[in-house]
């Protein structure tokens, strides 16, 4: 036999049952679950970049257990359960696509010929999710008259709110006409971080004007991955885990030839990672 939704729906109440549950799981809040969620969104995304398929049915399984959780614990608070996550999941995705469902029902088909393109779709996507956010019909919709950029969390990932950020001004107008005065404010931002560098000091106030203008740095790197079509955390991750294969393969160089790490100069490990890079680059 195979377990569904239900079954899970019901292990999590008796998870939870003030007699007979488990400790630890009623112990938990709406906040202490947070960083649980957080770490499997990250180990799915994982097992995703390592083509590990057969461990990312668990690692969905786990990501999956977080929105039961929450599911219980709304319904416990009275807030709402499961079937309302499910319902309102439904009803948004719908009225988003409607270049899918053209009238609005699960039903409706559209007419292949008539479908739009990419970027209409596009464009009616955030046409929709602003309406949603004016007039309170959506999960983003705020308590007060919203600002453009209200909406974008603020617990995401720094790149990735810096990504979200910038597109949404941009569907807006407020952005680069191309990417040449991107690249050129690149050079403007490396230019005021040394300058802010060279005359830091150790006054705090000359820290944090560090710390502002590689903020200001980092965030056109990630307005020129926009403008390249380059997902900028994806590509992070790509270069961490390019420097993470290459690092090992010095190690084991060195290893293979009794020497370690610590006691070899710069230059020497330099000559070794600059040989490591043209297997690479062969392969």
């Amino acid at each position: 036999m195979s377990y569904s939704i239900e079954d899970l729906k019901t292990l999590m109440a008796r998870l939870r049952d003030p007699d007979t549950g488990c400790p630890w799981d009623l112990k938990q809040t709406w906040r202490s679950i947070v960083p649980h969620t957080l770490e499997e969104a990250h180990e799915v995304a994982d097992a995703i970049e390592r083509a590990d398929y057969h461990n990312l049915r668990d690692e969905l399984g786990d990501l999956l257990f977080q929105v039961i959780f929450y599911s219980q614990l709304g319904r416990e608070d009275g807030h709402f359960d499961f079937e309302e996550v499910v319902d309102n999941l439904v009803r948004k995705l719908i009225r988003r696509h409607p270049h899918v469902f053209p009238e609005g029902t699960l039903e409706s088909r559209i007419d292949p010929a008539r479908r739009p393109g990419e970027d209409e779709i596009r464009a009616s996507w955030e046409r929709i999710k602003a309406e949603e956010r004016a007039t309170g019909s959506g999960p983003d919709a705020p308590a007060v008259p919203p600002a453009r950029l209200d909406g974008i969390a603020r617990t995401l990932p720094s790149m990735v709110r810096a990504e979200k950020l910038q597109r949404r001004a941009s569907n807006h107008g407020f952005d680069w006409p191309d990417v040449e005065p991107v690249f050129d404010k690149l050079h403007e931002e490396i230019d005021e971080l040394r300058e802010a560098w060279e005359n830091a000091g150790t006054d705090p106030a000359g820290r944090d004007a560090v710390e502002d203008e590689l903020g200001d740095l980092l965030f056109v790197c990630v307005n020129l991955a926009r403008f390249m079509k380059v997902n900028p955390d994806q590509a992070l991750r790509r270069t961490s885990h390019k420097f993470e294969s290459r690092f090992r393969a010095v190690e084991e160089c060195l290893e293979k030839e009794g020497r370690t790490m610590e006691s070899e100069s710069l230059e020497a490990l330099d000559q070794i990672w600059q040989s490591v890079k043209g297997v690479e680059k062969n392969r």
